[in-house]
């Protein structure tokens, strides 16, 4: 038995369009987009009458993927509740970027907020927190060269 490597993050949104426009201006590039439904899916998720649109994403190099997911079927009744940096659970995704301080600015021109402030680690990153569209949060980390 053996692990090859991490697919795919998902992540379940209201709003696609908003959470796909987030994800392209940080710089990942559209992979796919597909309506999904029927009797596969609801097999493999557990739920049923599923109706959803998926969006694929992908960074530049193809190392990291990320699914937008829509269900339109079934509805969360509960709806987004905001996470902090220490909620229990999966709580942010993390990308290795260049110029922190630029896609900082432009997140931010786009209505994301920035949790604290960037830190220099050790002059050897740039780290941040920042929460976009649906309280999606992100790690972003600039190697110091």
């Amino acid at each position: 038995m053996k692990v090859h490597k991490i697919d795919h993050v998902g992540v379940i949104v209201n709003d696609l369009p908003t959470a796909k426009d987030f994800f392209i201006d940080l710089g990942l590039e559209v992979l796919g987009e597909a309506e999904v439904e029927g009797e596969w899916v609801e097999r493999i998720i557990g739920l049923s009458d599923v109706k959803e649109t998926v969006v694929m994403l992908g960074t530049p190099d193809g190392e990291a993927t990320i699914e937008l997911v829509k269900f339109h079927m079934p509805l969360d009744k509960k709806g987004i509740k905001e996470s902090f940096a220490n909620t229990l659970g999966i709580r942010h995704i993390a990308f290795s970027v260049e110029d922190i301080e630029e896609i900082v600015t432009k997140l931010k021109m786009k209505g994301a907020e920035l949790f604290g402030e960037i830190q220099n680690y050790k002059n050897t990153y740039k780290l941040c927190y920042i929460r976009g569209p649906e309280g999606i949060i992100l790690e972003l980390a600039e190697k110091i060269k």
